[in-house]
């Protein structure tokens, strides 16, 4: 009936012991990332797969040299990591390797080799960590002028910029390699997987190439295409470049996604960009048209036209 007041939610029992529970979750899940890291600043995944793709946490300890009191702690901390998937657990009582974890091995080649475990150190250090926790006031102040990332106000420098170089030369390059580390894994499959993409090319423009490797890993695939790198002059001085010739995903990764985004909200003035997004980018560069022709994960390769 219209103008009736609506009834109260009231949550059940059960409902409010669950609701309790997600609390919790949400409110605890940074230990996981600091979990992460503390299992690859130790070298766990790198000691599994020494001691041929699985172990227990004994096996574990002495491998890595701890304490011998540890050993309680160290079950508990693989526990954890193992329902969070990034090892898997066995009814035997040890841990192996899986896709995940595997990223996290020194020594072993991926695409690019690039080392994934730049990412882990980079997301869960103080600078990161600092940044998301000053979102509140950052979100109450009103800047004059154009409004700094979370980072920024915090730090008082800018990711990829020399006030970061300054602020702390070590965490600067960390985030290159994090970077670095994210843009690696992408060509492979990229190369794998939509070789249509490069049929009858000749050359190609890699921007904000970094050190090249993307290029390099094109023109081995592809000796006739002439690639082209440019990046920032703080980025190109550090490396020598050879001259050579030649939609809406669900569950956990468009969570992934969303949280890309808010990375990038703290982080950058960037953002995560929606297909319609990036349709408008496209039209009012002049091109004419563009296609998705692979969604790769939580990524997607997108060839527009003139």
């Amino acid at each position: 009936m219209a103008g009736q007041a609506e009834k109260v939610f009231v949550p059940t029992d059960d409902e409010l012991l669950q609701a309790q529970s997600d609390l919790w979750r949400h409110s605890l899940c940074y230990l996981t990332p600091m979990s992460l890291r503390c299992a690859v600043d130790l070298g766990v995944p790198t000691a599994i797969h020494r001691l041929g793709g699985a172990a227990s946490p004994s096996e574990l300890v002495a491998a890595l040299s701890l304490p011998a009191s540890k050993l309680p702690f160290l079950a508990r901390l693989l526990r954890q990591l193992a329902t969070a998937g990034v090892f898997s657990a066995t009814d035997a009582g040890t841990y192996r390797l899986n896709p995940l974890s595997y990223l996290l091995v020194d020594g072993v080649r991926i695409d690019g080799d690039a080392s994934q475990t730049a990412i882990v150190r980079a997301a869960a250090s103080r600078y990161y960590v600092e940044a998301a926790m000053g979102m509140a006031d950052w979100f109450r102040k009103d800047f004059d002028g154009p409004v700094p990332s979370p980072f920024e106000d915090v730090h008082g420098a800018a990711i990829f910029e020399e006030s970061m170089t300054l602020l702390d030369p070590e965490m600067d390059q960390l985030i290159h390699d994090a970077v670095a580390a994210h843009d690696h894994m992408g060509i492979g499959p990229v190369l794998r997987q939509c070789r249509e993409l490069f049929e009858g090319l000749e050359s190609l423009t890699d921007c904000g190439g970094g050190d090249g490797t993307t290029a390099r890993s094109i023109v081995e695939a592809y000796p006739h295409i002439k690639c082209t790198v440019l990046d920032l002059p703080k980025v190109m001085d550090k490396v020598l470049l050879p001259a050579e010739e030649g939609s809406v995903s669900a569950g956990p990764m468009l969570e992934t996604q969303h949280l890309m985004d808010m990375l990038m909200l703290v982080m950058t003035r960037g953002r995560q960009r929606e297909e319609k997004d990036w349709s408008e980018i496209f039209t009012k560069a002049g091109f004419s048209g563009y296609k998705i022709v692979k969604k790769l994960g939580a990524r997607a390769v997108i060839e527009v036209y003139p």
